[in-house]
């Protein structure tokens, strides 16, 4: 099947809006932040929302493609990296943004929502980058 461009531009809207609205919470203090229970609880949505749609994107160009199954959806990165649609640099660090999401959907009530306030402020410029790399391979095709 051909890559679903107007698919991937929506996942990509979806993203930015995302990254939009965490702008706000790279102001905030660990103490502020910590405080607001609707913020904790809206900047993990928005993070996995975020992370999900990346995964849509893997996914759909993964199948697109006939590569291989991956197994995790930390391997969906990797496998982007393999063939050559990402850097490896960011397959890596996609990959374990993909662990992320395991913990935020499986060990929610385990994580120190000082984490997530962490990883909002410091990965997202991968997010960034795994966009760029996307529409460049894109506009190849």
């Amino acid at each position: 099947m051909p890559i679903n461009i107007e698919m991937i531009n929506g996942k990509f809207d979806i993203i930015e809006r995302n990254l939009k609205f965490l702008e706000e919470y790279k102001q905030k203090t660990d103490k502020d932040f910590l405080n607001n229970f609707k913020d904790i609880q809206a900047l993990k949505y928005s993070l996995l929302e975020m992370i999900e749609a990346c995964i849509d994107i893997a996914s759909h160009i993964i199948a697109s493609n006939g590569y291989e199954k991956a197994d995790t959806y930390s391997e969906m990165f990797e496998i982007l990296g393999k063939y050559k649609i990402i850097s490896n640099n960011l397959a890596t660090n996609l990959s374990a943004m993909a662990r992320f999401r395991n913990i935020l959907v499986h060990s929610y009530d385990k994580i120190e929502n000082i984490k997530i306030l962490e990883f909002a402020k410091k990965e997202t410029s991968d997010i960034q980058k795994y966009i760029k790399e996307i529409y460049e391979y894109t506009d190849k095709i």
